[in-house]
């Protein structure tokens, strides 16, 4: 099993992009409104996508081998906007379950967020995460024990976890019958507990935090999977900040992350 997640980690590390293949389009094509004819190929725009997100370029300085940078663009904010992006999300993230012998959706979550910087000219939602010292937005995701994404929030560094982790939920709601848990840190120990007991019946709140006394990293049952997705936004340069004037586009970006993890293990 190490080697395996051991080969899955090397795939995103090779040093040039790998064009979309049939495999990975069929893993996600269904999800797409392929029925309508059209100029250029919905799989060319997906390809298009996932290589901003690898190489991290401007949507201007998208290589001519791909459609008009305007056209990949207007599709990247459509699917965020109509909900495709995140259908599209759970289509690979369930086909994965599957794949490892588990339920098509989990019963138990992990939920955390990672402080990061914004690129210069990035102003809007921003703040200072005082703990961790961090000037810019918070990633808030919600994962399962594999740590595939289902949800993700942006919003600034400053505003408490508690306070917006119901906004990760949320959109989950009527769509994941088998949830029972949610693992947290301390910080969501009050203002999120409290939602979830008055809002989600029959689901707890599990806290599990490093031990006080430790002084070095200790991973945490179930929840070090939560670090390991933040870990693994490092190998698409997109991430490795946060460049998006909006919180909606960098938001789509970590689930179009997701998409990608998950289909390059289709080969």
């Amino acid at each position: 099993m190490r080697k395996q997640k051991s080969n899955q980690t090397l795939k995103l590390m090779q040093s040039h992009y790998r064009r979309l293949t049939d495999s990975h389009w069929e893993a996600i094509k269904d999800t797409l409104p392929t029925q309508r004819k059209r100029i250029h190929s919905l799989r060319v725009i997906v390809d298009a996508i996932f290589w901003c997100l690898r190489i991290g370029n401007q949507w201007r300085n998208l290589p001519e081998t791909f459609p008009k940078w305007q056209l990949v663009y207007y599709y990247f904010r459509k699917w965020q906007r109509d909900g495709t992006l995140q259908r599209l999300n759970w289509s690979p993230n369930k086909l994965e379950r599957k794949r490892v012998d588990k339920q098509p959706t989990p019963s138990q979550f992990c939920i955390d967020s990672q402080s990061i910087k914004v690129a210069p000219f990035v102003a809007e939602d921003t703040g200072v995460d005082g703990n961790k010292k961090v000037n810019g937005r918070k990633r808030h995701v919600i994962t399962d024990t594999l740590g595939l994404v289902w949800g993700v929030v942006v919003h600034a560094a400053n505003k408490a976890d508690g306070a917006v982790a119901q906004r990760v939920v949320e959109p989950l709601l009527g769509y994941m019958d088998h949830m029972k848990k949610i693992l947290a840190d301390a910080a969501y120990e009050k203002v999120f507990m409290e939602w979830v007991e008055e809002n989600l019946f029959g689901v707890e709140v599990e806290i599990s935090s490093r031990p006080p006394e430790a002084t070095e990293f200790v991973p945490v049952r179930w929840r070090w999977v939560s670090e390991r997705a933040f870990g693994l936004f490092n190998f698409f340069r997109r991430l490795d900040k946060d460049h998006e004037k909006t919180t909606q586009s960098a938001e789509a970006w970590v689930l179009w992350q997701n998409c990608q993890l998950i289909i390059n293990r289709f080969d």
